[in-house]
């Protein structure tokens, strides 16, 4: 693509831009859609296209070419330079980008199983197989919804500063929502997964996923509910992973910073107990967010954001890194050609401590072990709310009974302040985050003791 898309950056120096970038995407994708034994929908496409983003006078254009034809690229580096050139009429602070080097590089696929070498007819038989061992796992399992996605992309990147970057990136998603009913109690459990390729139904064939999806439900109709109030708790990886992403995560995304998150101002400053390291790392190749560059062509690297209680850290882009006076840190991810790329999570994890399980329950005379979570939300002001699907009693130091529609709530700050011990072990997360976009993403640590939370109904 070269001999395409580098004579179009030249035009739009010729033009007077200050920075011009073209982001080639060619994807193939398989979505598939089961309900209760049947197929709902099955989509599979191909699609073509690129971005084009310049920089002129401190003002950012865009546009999309759905065709990769010089002439078409070049009529829509065009167009979003007069977009950038007429904005830059009206900005009040113009917009600069930290100097990164040029780069040149190719990089493979991390999938062991190629997705779209795999027969249509396989995907189905794998996703009908779920729902029919989940039906068969017990009578009280009233309804299964799955949804499947696999998105194979070929990512060309080339600048005006002379970075040209291609990259393979294959994404394999899988989704179950379980329902149940007995005695007169519903119940609901979900199951997500993700891998770079097709190997997922090996490392998780169906039987396992239904069999974990199905006892959260079985589980939860024969629990009983939680009490109310602050107690200590352990938090298991699943639910660790939603608030190193939902409720740090974002409040460390600099564009939302800067938009007035509760860390503004609060760098260098202990934000959380001296337990708490946590970081975003882009190369972490078992976690859905691994990328060897992000889409401004910025090398992928670890950031840390919290170290020993201490908030070092915060995710960039280049427009933000200038704007702070540090390094890009390698964050800036779009969803897809159609839009310009924002600061996105990657992997996002507590750091492991050196606690076994049976040492953090110790001490506990009463409280709460989280296993795996439903859902939750996060706010700019530091509050979230977090629905537990797994979740059982701690009674002497020992794991109790299981609970019903249990949430947890609180402020994040106080929350990783009340963080007194980590665990060893490590669980990872795939999933998706929203933000305007979607993105792939992964999340984790280990288990975590905090002295008290707030418990209640979900």
């Amino acid at each position: 693509m070269k001999d395409v898309l580098f004579p179009v950056l030249s035009f739009l120096t010729d033009m007077g831009a200050e920075y011009g970038e073209i982001r080639v995407e060619k994807t193939n994708k398989t979505l598939i859609t089961t309900r209760d034994g049947l197929v709902e929908a099955v989509t599979s496409a191909m699609e073509a296209g690129a971005g084009i983003r310049v920089l002129v006078n401190g003002a950012w254009g865009f546009s999309v070419s759905n065709s990769l034809q010089r002439e078409n690229l070049k009529k829509a580096a065009e167009s979003a330079f007069k977009m950038a050139r007429a904005s830059s009429k009206n900005i009040k602070e113009p917009v600069k980008l930290a100097e990164v080097k040029a780069v040149e590089d190719r990089v493979g696929s991390l999938a062991k199983k190629d997705p779209t070498q795999v027969d249509i007819s396989e995907k189905l038989s794998n996703l009908l197989e779920i729902d029919k061992l989940s039906f068969a796992y017990d009578p009280r399992i009233k309804s299964v919804t799955i949804r499947y996605a696999d998105i194979s992309t070929l990512e060309t990147l080339a600048t005006t500063e002379g970075t040209y970057i291609e990259q393979r990136k294959d994404y394999v998603w899988n989704y179950c929502w379980v329902t149940g009913e007995g005695d007169g109690i519903m119940a609901s459990a979900r199951d997500e997964l993700g891998t770079h390729g097709y190997e997922l139904f090996d490392l998780e064939p169906p039987e396992k996923i239904a069999n974990r999806v199905c006892k959260r439900v079985v589980q939860q109709l024969e629990a009983k509910t939680p009490k109310g109030g602050r107690f200590p708790a352990i938090i298991g990886t699943d639910i660790v992973g939603v608030l190193a992403h939902e409720a740090l995560g974002h409040l460390c995304e600099a564009d939302l910073t800067l938009a007035g998150s509760i860390i503004m101002g609060k760098l260098g400053q202990k934000i959380a107990s001296e337990a708490v390291t946590i970081y975003d790392d882009a190369l972490m190749e078992e976690g859905f967010g691994y990328i060897k560059y992000d889409d401004e062509g910025v090398p992928g690297q670890k950031t840390v954001l919290i170290e020993k209680g201490v908030l070092v850290g915060l995710m960039h882009d280049r427009e933000t890194a200038a704007k702070m006076g540090v390094e890009p840190t390698g964050n800036a991810r779009a969803q897809d050609f159609r839009v310009p790329p924002i600061i996105r999570m990657r992997n996002t994890c507590f750091e492991r401590g050196d606690y076994s399980f049976e040492e953090l329950l110790e001490g506990i005379k009463f409280g709460y072990y989280l296993e795996a979570f439903r859902g939750g939300q996060a706010n700019l002001d530091g509050t979230f709310t977090v629905g537990v699907q797994s979740a059982f009693e701690i009674v002497n130091g020992e794991v109790g009974e299981p609970i019903r529609n249990l949430g947890i709530s609180g402020n994040t700050l106080e929350t990783l302040m009340m963080v007194d011990a980590c665990g060893k072990d490590f669980g990872l997360e795939c999933g998706r985050c929203g933000k305007g976009q979607s993105a792939f993403v992964s999340s984790g640590g280990p288990h975590l003791r905090v002295k008290e939370i707030t418990i209640g109904g979900y």
